[in-house]
Parts: structure tokens; sequence; C-alpha cells
């Protein structure tokens, strides 16, 4: 089922989420929405505050549905070592039409658990660690813009409450 994606200004979105506690059916059912939400927006990743549900569950497929085999569905993840750095514009789907340029880790290793509660080690780089890093900051209630220059932010901001009193938001 395709939710809806919350925009900047629901309180989801910076409301840092609580564990996945139930590695149940009604876990695999929000990831799956979120993986059909995600493919649909069209998008590469999707956090479940995203969709509503503050929850410590992501979803990333750099291949956007198109390739079999590329979807990671992680509860609980953290960032336990990075390296390097990267630059580049980065959006959001809780943000659409805006972008800024932004520096991320080049490389990450990440913990976690899959649906069933196993505990899970990857690691990203280029792309997938932004991803990472992006749909992890999500559940700590931040969004890629907290994490830009104040003025590029505030720029982002004002366009967004000018969209807002127009009823375009």
């Amino acid at each position: 089922m395709i939710r809806p994606i919350l925009k900047y200004g629901a309180p989801e979105l910076e409301t840092p989420c609580q564990p996945v506690t139930n590695f149940d059916r009604d876990l695999e059912a929000v990831a799956v929405d979120m993986l059909e939400t995600m493919y649909a927006a069209p998008g590469i990743g999707l956090a479940a505050p995203q969709v509503g549900v503050t929850i410590r569950l992501l979803v990333i497929d750099l291949s956007a549905g198109q390739e079999q085999g590329h979807q990671i569905l992680l509860a609980n993840p953290e960032i336990v070592e990075e390296q390097g750095s990267q630059r580049e514009e980065e959006g959001c789907l809780s943000i659409p039409g805006f972008t800024a340029p932004l520096t991320r880790p080049l490389w990450v290793k990440v913990r976690g658990q899959n649906l069933k509660g196993d505990p899970v080690e990857l690691t990203g780089k280029e792309l997938l660690a932004r991803a990472l890093c992006h749909e992890i900051d999500h559940l700590d209630g931040i969004l890629y813009f907290d994490r830009i220059s104040v003025f590029k932010r505030d720029s982002i901001k004002r366009r967004i409450r000018k969209l807002i009193k127009a009823g375009e938001w």
C-alpha cells in the first residue's frame, strides 16, 4: 500500500524514533508499504517517520526498483564507523523540489537488525553511504537541511512558507 509521504512541517519528521522491539508481520507490512511508497515517489531511500511511523526502520534501494536483490530493509540502524568525505547535492522526498550541497562520509559501517530481529552489519560507500546517513538522520529527527548553512536553510524554509501560504505544500 502506498502511503502519503509527510512533508517538512510534520512533527513526526523532527521527532527521534523509538527502537523497533516487535519483529512481526506488522513490521514487515510497514516495510513493504515503505518500499512501494519509495518506488512510487520515486526515490532510493525512505525512513519510517516519513510515512508517519515513528520507529527506527529504513528502506533503501539504489536501483530504485529496477534490479532485484538491491533492497536494504534495516531496523535500529546505527553508524559505527565512517571514513572520508564526499560533497554532493542532496534532496529529500519530504522536502520535494529542494536540494543543497551537503558533506557526508564517503564510507560507513552500519549495524542494525533485519526484519526478523537478527543482527546485520553492512558497509556502504559513495551513494549508499550518503543514503544510509540521510535515512538514519531521519530516524534521529534530523532533516538534511539541518546540516547545511544557516543561510541556505533559511532560504529553503522561506520558499516553503510561501508555498504553504499559497496552498501548494
